[in-house]
């Protein structure tokens, strides 16, 4: 079930037996010279997706852009501060308690937005603990490689060339969601160089491409797939076991 394709009859009714909620998360930013630029949003949808088609649980709409400014050096990078970001995740997390959501998982889909949720996580919190009340709910972020499971899954697929950015893993899931979308691109080197970086500019000075550790030319819909049905199962368990917490 996805929120924004529900009526606000059909939202009423599922809070009747479910308090729960799914939020992918995530970013718009360069991916490699054929991974997609909304990558790292459209995995957890995808995913969250595929979890509503196999199971009861809501999801919301994709919160897809996020702390990118390391990613600006490459065309068609969107990102935002770290404070507009907590405060837009806060206007997001209000609103869904308004109508009596208690219990709001976040599937994020970008390494870089998991200290800004985490800050947004515990300045919600804060609101409650300041004004000496107790939180009426719980907030759960999880990275949807982090899912139980899954990681093996796409080191069994990728045993070499899996890298850090740009992933074979990641662009593997997109083509399983969007097959006309399927980049046919020669990599050199092969396997892209490991290594840090300072900022936007430095970063396309040392990885020129964009990957980092990363062969993303394994990638296919078939093995996209097969990650994304492991993951799909791995949400279902988590999510629903949260869901009911203290039910």
């Amino acid at each position: 079930m996805l929120l924004h394709q529900s009526t606000w009859q059909e939202i009423e009714a599922y809070l009747e037996h479910s308090r729960g909620i799914i939020i992918p998360i995530g970013s718009t930013e360069q991916h490699g010279p054929n991974g997609l630029l909304g990558t790292d949003a459209l995995c957890p949808e995808i995913i969250a997706h595929e979890a509503s088609q196999a199971s009861d649980l809501l999801i919301a709409p994709t919160f897809n852009v996020g702390i990118a400014q390391h990613h600006m050096g490459f065309a068609g990078t969107l990102t935002l501060r770290p404070s507009t970001m907590i405060a837009a995740l806060q206007d997001w997390i209000d609103s869904l308690v308004r109508h009596g959501f208690e219990r709001i998982y976040f599937l994020n889909g970008h390494g870089g937005n998991i200290p800004t949720i985490q800050a947004a996580i515990a300045e919600s919190y804060s609101n409650w603990s300041l004004a000496g009340e107790a939180c009426p709910y719980r907030i759960q972020s999880r990275n949807w490689w982090d899912l139980p499971g899954v990681m093996k899954v796409c080191r069994d697929i990728f045993p070499v060339g899996d890298g850090s950015h740009a992933t074979a893993s990641e662009v593997a899931v997109t083509y399983y969601g969007y097959p006309d979308s399927v980049k046919k691109v020669e990599m050199t080197p092969k396997i892209a160089p490991d290594g840090d970086f300072a900022d936007a500019d430095d970063y396309r000075k040392t990885f020129p491409d964009g990957r980092i550790g990363s062969d993303p030319s394994q990638a296919t819909p078939e093995k996209g797939k097969t990650i994304t049905l492991a993951a799909r199962d791995s949400l279902i368990t988590e999510a629903t076991a949260f869901f009911r917490a203290n039910d």
